[in-house]
């Protein structure tokens, strides 16, 4: 375990601090940790920090100006992959290894997110997670030394766990302490084959014995993690995730026909399997009229598949003219739909760190319907924006959806209460003052 030196001088806790804060890009679509991580350093910096935020992987997509545009992927994804499949990548002329990192050959690369095989996938993995003794620490190496060197930062903040395997040399190396943000990753490491499930499950929880402090974006999250780390409760504090909420209106204008909205990647894990058998459920109990359905989200082309099945499940049930798919929308676009549609669901299988759009959809006034699981409960026991139902249930959601739906009074009240409590509660501001007394706390 690492072991941070007292800090005598008290000054630290009132002084700006150095922070950089590492973070994967998705280079051609919205994330949600893209989003929060860009409002996290932006408010940070707000708050007088020399807060950096360095992509890794592939470039940063987020719904605003980057926090620092000018910083180039440090790390890039295609390198790292020849890295792990290629031994000898490491003799590769510099020049041509940068060739690889450049923006645009990444944001080409990931368009074929999502398209990596099983066995592909649990190598990468578990050979990040390795560290030191991975292949792919020559490149991480170069990060580590540019830490060192030029970064010099006083605390080293992982957007999510995956990246814990830099951990220890950044204890032992740049001397500081590290701080990483958990985000769900225990959905993406328990859908690893084998043997790669249990090795990387084993290497998180040695690494983790290099972390200072891990922060979770809800209890729920916390608890969870807690035992999948096996680390103690009190090594793990509660940041809600939040937003900047400027350039979003306060007026919404519910459409003249009843219609049901989805806003996430679209994909079966986020529950859209279960939205669209509640839909058709929906429609044949006959109380909502010629409700409609609008899908919008994030969309690979691993995802045609899945997508094309759906639509002709709809199709069989004579509804495909009522539902449109929207993939890979702008910010603006994402904010005019979320003013467009009557009611919103991401009805996750899965139980969910947070669940940014959950959030995002609230802050704009409109009435949520999520499964009674993960995070979901505690987000809307703090706002009263939205009505719970039972989770992979497609009675319950067509049920619930349609009492929101049918009652006008009702719905104005879950509209009204949750915009003014989101916006209170899950803020970029709040959420960096809460980050703020973190790092802090580690750095003391």
């Amino acid at each position: 375990m690492a072991v941070y030196p007292i800090v005598t001088d008290l000054s630290c806790l009132s002084r700006p601090m150095r922070i950089i804060h590492l973070t994967p890009g998705t280079g051609s679509f919205h994330c949600g940790s893209c989003l929060r991580d860009n409002a996290l350093i932006k408010a940070l910096r707000a708050r007088g920090h020399d807060a950096m935020i360095i992509p890794l992987y592939l470039p940063l997509v987020t719904d605003a100006e980057e926090a620092n545009p000018e910083q180039a992927v440090k790390v890039g994804g295609v390198s790292l992959y020849l890295q792990q499949r290629l031994p000898g990548f490491r003799f590769l002329p510099r020049f041509l290894r940068t060739w690889l990192d450049g923006e645009k050959l990444l944001r080409w690369a990931s368009r074929f997110m999502g398209m990596t095989s099983a066995r592909d996938l649990g190598e990468m993995t578990v050979g990040s997670l390795l560290g030191e003794g991975g292949r792919q620490w020559s490149e991480w190496d170069r990060l580590i030394q540019w830490l060192e060197t030029e970064g010099r930062p006083e605390v080293v903040s992982l957007s999510n766990s995956l990246l814990i395997g830099l951990a220890p040399a950044l204890a032992r190396r740049v001397k500081v302490p590290v701080v990483v943000s958990l985000q769900g990753e225990d959905s993406f490491l328990d859908t690893l084959t084998e043997p790669y499930r249990t090795q990387a499950w084993d290497l998180m929880q040695k690494n983790a014995q290099s972390v200072a402090r891990f922060i979770s974006p809800s209890d729920f999250y916390a608890k969870v993690m807690a035992e999948r780390l096996a680390v103690p409760g009190h090594k793990i504090s509660v940041v809600y995730n939040g937003l900047n909420y400027e350039g979003w209106s306060h007026d919404r204008r519910e459409p003249e026909t009843p219609t049901v909205g989805y806003l996430a990647r679209m994909i079966h894990g986020k529950g859209l399997t279960t939205l669209v058998d509640a839909f058709i459920e929906l429609d044949r109990r006959g109380r909502v009229p010629g409700v409609k359905l609008r899908i919008a989200g994030a969309k690979t082309p691993a995802d045609d598949k899945y997508i094309e099945g759906l639509q002709s499940k709809l199709a069989s049930a004579g509804l495909a003219e009522r539902v449109t798919w929207e993939p890979n929308v702008s910010f603006e676009e994402k904010t005019r739909f979320l003013h467009e549609v009557t009611v919103f669901s991401v009805p996750a299988t899965y139980g969910e760190a947070f669940g940014l759009y959950v959030v995002e959809a609230q802050a704009a006034g409109l009435p949520v319907v999520q499964p009674r699981h993960g995070a979901f409960p505690e987000l809307l026991e703090i706002t009263l924006g939205g009505e719970l139902c039972d989770p992979d249930d497609v009675k319950s959601l067509s049920q619930t959806l349609e009492k929101v739906l049918v009652d006008h009074e009702h719905r104005a009240a879950l509209s009204q209460k949750g915009r003014e409590n989101t916006r209170r509660r899950f803020s970029a501001e709040r959420m960096a003052a809460d980050f703020d007394k973190v790092l802090k706390s580690v750095v003391q």
